[in-house]
Parts: structure tokens; sequence; C-alpha cells
């Protein structure tokens, strides 16, 4: 969603502005974000070098970090660029229902939204809780999961991969992962898409995840079993219901629509690249390569907010103010030339067919910690699998050309994946 700058307040003075106004900063929307986004952050490095003054919608001022190495220094020094959003320097001018606000943040007490000594905290608590997690039940968890959703489909021989396998698989699994009964898991589905697109319902959508959560907590608090929430309660050090609530927030709201993408992104180049083929007729070892090239080169999430300047800083030639914003260009850095030639040399000389220095997941002390990151590859890998298991004869229904992305800056995806094949029997069905 864009709006006319003259629509919204005026951006702050006295540095809040990145280069003042009208000095040709890039409005953070538009076909390219969703077409060829490597040939926009091509066009951005030529003009502007690996640090790029944009403008998000409203007319609010930011910087793109998307170069690999600049962005290594950022996420490196949690003390001049914390994710802390209090520090931002455009908070009097935005308004309450700003619908970008969601996946900004304010400053509330999450893993996600503090910093320093209370971010650790927070970690302290989630990552053990997820480290609890079995990966055999996760696999095993999926797999059925997976099967119901073919089900639903399988007899008809057309589906739409990302409405109806991709989008509701990873959030389905975590659902149960977190300790929702499953009943539950689809509306949450509904909430975190309306809540990822920054449309007019994405306030709304974030109240009603709110209290999902929040009633989890109590049924959690009222009867534990084993799952995340559960062993969340149970850590020594205690935590507000609402810490709770928005801690479990941010473990299902970054782990739904990325791996949903991975899913789908994968999929796609397996359906449309000849070197990916194989994937479908039972290539487990090419189903891995998909997935590691979609990192690299088709990354779920393309922009992260993001990062605040703690004081007056330099950064890839550019004079950063304190109370910046500087937002993460992840799939811009993936593919900084500077360092895709060194790391093709590397792979080339040994002999390995993948490479995992990508940033997808971000890097440094706010990274998508190391579980969570397991968690979302045994879900991917687990549902591409059953997928082509059960369908493998497996096509694209449109031309590759004709796939539509999402319509967002932040996250690559696929708004749907038509696809036909052979129709096979249900799970339950007789032979």
């Amino acid at each position: 969603m864009t709006n006319s700058p003259s629509a919204m307040p005026a951006p702050a003075t006295g540095g809040g502005c990145p280069m003042g106004a009208g000095t040709g900063a890039v409005p953070l929307s538009g076909p390219g974000f969703h077409t060829e986004p490597h040939a926009l952050y091509r066009s951005m490095r030529r003009e502007h070098g690996p640090v790029v003054p944009v403008e998000l919608p409203g007319g609010f001022p930011a910087w793109l970090v998307i170069g690999y190495r600049e962005l290594h220094q950022v996420t490196s020094d949690g003390e001049l660029f914390p994710r802390d959003v209090s520090l931002w320097n455009q908070w009097e001018n935005i308004p309450a229902d700003w619908p970008l606000l969601p996946m900004v943040g304010t400053p509330v007490p999450s893993i996600y939204f503090t910093a320093g000594a209370e971010h650790r905290r927070h970690a302290d608590m989630v990552i053990p809780a997820l480290e609890g997690a079995d990966p055999f039940v996760i696999r095993q968890d999926c797999e059925q999961l997976a099967d119901r959703l073919i089900d639903a489909v399988c007899s008809r021989g057309t589906a739409d991969l990302v409405a109806e396998f991709a989008e509701p698989l990873p959030v389905l699994v975590l659902a149960r992962l977190v300790g929702f009964p499953d009943d539950e898991g689809a509306d949450i589905a509904r909430v975190l898409k309306d809540l990822a697109d920054g449309g007019p319902g994405a306030q709304k959508a974030h109240l009603r995840f709110g209290e999902h959560m929040g009633r989890l907590v109590a049924a959690r608090r009222a009867r534990p079993g084993d799952d995340v929430t559960s062993r969340m309660l149970a850590h020594p050090e205690p935590f507000t219901d609402e810490e709770y609530a928005l801690d479990l927030m941010a473990i299902t709201a970054a782990g739904h629509l990325p791996t949903a993408d991975w899913i789908s992104n994968s999929t796609r180049l397996m359906l449309t690249e000849d070197q990916f083929a194989d994937a479908l007729s039972g290539g487990r070892h090419s189903v891995a390569e998909a997935m590691n090239e979609v990192l690299w080169e088709d990354a779920p999430t393309q922009i992260l907010a993001g990062r605040w300047a703690a004081r007056d800083a330099r950064l890839g030639g550019h004079q950063i103010a304190r109370g910046d914003m500087l937002l993460l260009g992840l799939g811009a850095a993936n593919g900084d030339p500077h360092i895709r030639q060194r790391v093709t040399d590397v792979v080339v000389r040994s002999g390995q067919g993948g490479n995992s220095a990508h940033l997808a997941f971000s890097h440094g002390e706010y990274r998508c910690p190391f579980p969570a990151q397991e968690i979302a590859e045994i879900i991917a890998r687990t549902g591409i699998e059953v997928l082509l298991d059960r369908l493998p004869d497996l096509e694209l229904a449109v031309p590759a050309a004709d796939l539509v992305r999402r319509p967002s800056a932040f996250l690559r995806g696929m708004t749907e994946l038509p696809v036909r094949f052979t129709p096979v029997p249900r799970t339950g069905d007789a032979l």
C-alpha cells in the first residue's frame, strides 16, 4: 500500500530525513520490487552505493542497506545500530493507523522489539523453549498436516499451491508447536496474511493475533503440555502475560509467511528450472539444492525492519543521523557482486554444491535463532517432499511468466501457484 506524501505528516527536520527533502530518495514501493528486484538493486547500487536513501509509504525517510559488507557491519554492531525502535526520530510524525506499523513495530516488551540486556532476557527464555521441540515430532506433524492439505485437492487434479498448501502448512505446524488446537490454525493463518500484507486490515489483524496468544497463555498456565508455550511458562525468571503473548506472536509471525514463501519459491524453481527438475522424480538432494538456491536468489524476506542509529555515524559513504531507521536489504546483500564472486569461487574450489553464507536469516545478535531456522527448514523440506511424493507429475498450469508476485517490497512470494497433476486417491481411500 502506498500513500501520497502530501496526505501524511511531513517528516521531521533536524537530522530526521536522510539526504534532506527532494534529494532522490527511492520510494520503497512499486512494481520493480515485485517483478525484478535484483535489477532494481543493481540500479540502486550504481546510483547510491551500498547504502540507499529510501522513502517509506507516507513519505517517511529511511536507509536501505544493500551492501553485504555494510549489512554485516550493521548487524554485528548492536551498540551503534541496535534493534531499538524507540530511537526512531520519526515517531512524532507517525499516525496511529500507519499500515506498516505492525511490521516496523512499536516499543513493546517482546524478543523482537527489545535491545541489549532486555533482548537477551527474552532470548534466554524463548530459545530454550524452541530447542525443546523434538525434530522427529515436528517432521511427523508436518507429514500428517501436509497429507491432510493434499487430500483436500488431490482428487480434482488442480490446485493453487500457495493458498491451498504453502501458506496454511507452516502455520498449522507452528500452531501445534506452540500449543494451539488444530481448529485455531486456520484463523491464525488468515490473521497473519492480513498482517503481512500491510493493508487496511493490518491493525485489526494485529489485535486479533494478540487475542489468540493471550488465550493460549491462559490455557497453558491452567494445563501445561509438551509445547513451546508451556516451556516458556516454566522458565525460572517470571515474565508478564503480555510479554509471553508478544514473544509467541513474534515466533509465529516470523515462522509463517517466510516459511510459506520458502516452500512456494522452491517449488516454483523446481517446476521452471531444468537443473532442479530431477527433484520432481524423487531427487532429495535436488530439493535441498533448490531450497538453498532460493535463500540466495529469491529469499522470502527481502527487506527487514530494522535497526536505528544510536548516534551519528558514517556508513557506506553516507552520514547517518542519530535515530535514523536502517532497513536490512537481505535479498539485495545476497546479490552484492563484491561477495557473490567470492562465494562462487569458494564453491567451485571446494566442489560443494551449496553455500550457506547468505543473509536470508539476517546476522548477528538479532538474527533468526538457530532453533527457529531448523524448524523452518524441517517444515519447508518435509512439506515439499510430501508434495512431490503424493503428486509426482506436478506441473505449472500457467506459463511461468504469468506468475504474480506478492505486492510487497519486504516479502518475496507469489500470490498464487496454479498447478495440475493426475488425480490420486486420498490417504484414507482404499486402493
